[in-house]
């Protein structure tokens, strides 16, 4: 039996590949079509939901989740897909509060489409040479706006890894043989990290062996930024522990609060201890696109390494990090390189320096440059800076006009775009001192919460912390946004809470 036989016989029909491949096309043009109209006009819309809320035995038999052994018709894919854009959240939504990413900017997703089509990885120039000198001039960008005019850095899939490339340097650095020779070869370390800091802390301290039991915790003020004289004190005990301090992590916009370390002091502290400092600025990174706001970051300058995620303040969309590095001596390469010669081969006819890939410690790697690259291309550093500086003016705006309102308290009054409060509803004004109201207090978010989801006006994130009972946490990012936009918000909440 010939080979075409073979394929007949089995079913599979090679005449038929350019009949499938136009049906393709034709979905994926329907299919736009639908991602155009449902998420990108309605889920902008202020006055469409944010979210058509379903419990999850509902959204499962909604969906019609099952994988079958046959495909379906076009018409029920489409379907499938208006299903998901309909069911799904529109983070796009002007009034969806709940992350520290919102909105959506058209150039940037012009970007994450060209990059999906394209569908390269980026680790040798040959294979995405236009990627591989893009990421290299995005990131010289950014390190300069830190304040560095040489260094390294690499774009990782999310802050969380960011900070863990940060950590495995810093340990390469202190101690070289880790990489051949493994923990059995190093003293007890030490990490210092304060109560509000990124729990990526936690998670690259267990996945690298180093242990949750070697961080240690360094108090916080009432704004929830570092106290210095805490780190100085944990230090000491750690050294009375016989562990080595090697890595302390500031935090430029802690996740809740927002709050901002004082990174010169910290240096001073870092230097002195010979330790390397990383500054997780994956929140609060982007004020060094604003004049007016950059002072929060004062010392910046001076760290070792710097997380910053764009796909937050600056709306590249996900996924969006860097981790800049102010090391000249490829300390980058040297600790993750593995020297794949599939890959890597060193007698290739291009500069071979160009092959960025042995820096991650992934292979494949999505390309995550040039959303951001075509956004910063279309309205430019200024205008990076007008949407900083949006934010930062709708923030005060909302806390001003809180305050004038008695159901509203302030947990703290931030220098960010956190904005941290808890409803008092009417029942529970006046009895702060009552036995039971902290706890009847506590019960006021989630109840609110549940409401606005269920009606889908809006969303906004909530938690405990510290000794707090549960409070909303607001954040201010879309540049969609304005003032009538922060007195719904308040409305809003009066409204699903009044009666409690």
């Amino acid at each position: 039996m010939s080979s075409s036989e073979e394929y007949i016989n089995g079913h599979v029909h090679l005449e038929e590949s350019d009949m499938c491949e136009s049906d393709g096309k034709l979905f994926l043009n329907e299919a736009f079509s639908v991602i155009m109209e449902e998420i990108l006009h309605k889920g902008t819309d202020s006055k469409e939901k944010v979210c058509e809320w379903k419990d999850p035995d509902q959204l499962r038999a909604l969906l019609d989740l099952d994988l079958r052994e046959h495909g379906e018709s076009h018409e029920q894919l489409l379907q499938r897909v208006q299903d998901v854009a309909r069911y799904s959240v529109k983070t796009c939504h002007p009034r969806f509060f709940n992350q520290l990413f919102a909105g959506v900017d058209y150039h940037a997703l012009t970007g994450r489409l060209l990059t999906e089509t394209l569908n390269t990885s980026q680790y040798t120039y040959e294979v995405a040479p236009v990627f591989v000198l893009m990421e290299e001039e995005v990131l010289r960008k950014l390190r300069s706006l830190v304040g560095w005019s040489e260094g390294d850095g690499i774009f990782c899939p999310g802050g969380s890894m960011s900070n863990m490339y940060a950590m495995n340097i810093a340990r390469y650095w202190a101690f070289p043989q880790v990489k051949t020779q493994g923990l059995w070869a190093t003293p007890r370390m030490a990490i210092f990290t304060s109560q509000q800091s990124h729990y990526s802390m936690k998670k690259a301290a267990a996945f690298l062996g180093i242990g949750t039991d070697n961080i240690f915790i360094v108090q916080a003020d009432e704004s929830g930024s570092m106290i210095p004289e805490d780190l100085e004190a944990k230090i000491m005990q750690a050294k009375s522990k016989d562990a080595v301090p090697f890595f302390v992590n500031a935090t430029a916009g802690t996740t809740v609060q927002g709050a901002f370390d004082p990174l010169n002091h910290i240096a001073d502290i870092s230097e002195r201890n010979g330790m390397w400092m990383h500054i997780d600025a994956a929140w609060g990174g982007s004020v060094l696109f604003s004049k007016k706001h950059k002072h929060l970051v004062s010392g910046i300058e001076r760290a070792n390494s710097v997380t910053w995620n764009p796909h937050k303040m600056l709306l590249t969309g996900l996924q969006c990090s860097v981790i800049l590095f102010r090391d000249t001596t490829n300390l980058l390469m040297h600790c993750h390189s593995a020297n794949a010669t599939y890959l890597f081969q060193q007698d290739k006819f291009y500069d071979t320096s160009l092959d960025t890939g042995d820096k991650s410690i992934q292979c494949g790697r999505k390309v995550d440059c040039l959303k951001l690259w075509l956004m910063w291309k279309a309205i430019g550093t200024h205008g990076l800076s007008e949407r900083v500086d949006k934010a930062f003016a709708l923030a005060r705006y909302l806390v001003e006009e809180m305050e004038k309102r008695e159901n509203f308290k302030l947990v703290c009054k931030g220098h960010f775009v956190n904005v941290c409060f808890w409803f008092i509803p009417p029942s529970l004004r006046g009895k702060e001192n009552s036995p039971d109201y902290q706890e009847r207090l506590s019960k006021v978010a989630p109840v609110i919460k549940e409401r606005m989801m269920k009606r889908g006006t809006m969303m906004v994130g909530y938690q405990p912390m510290d000794g707090h009972v549960n409070f909303f946490r607001m954040v201010v990012v879309s540049p969609q946004l304005t003032t009538k936009d922060m007195d719904f918000f308040l409305d809003e909440i009066e409204k699903l809470g009044k009666d409690l």
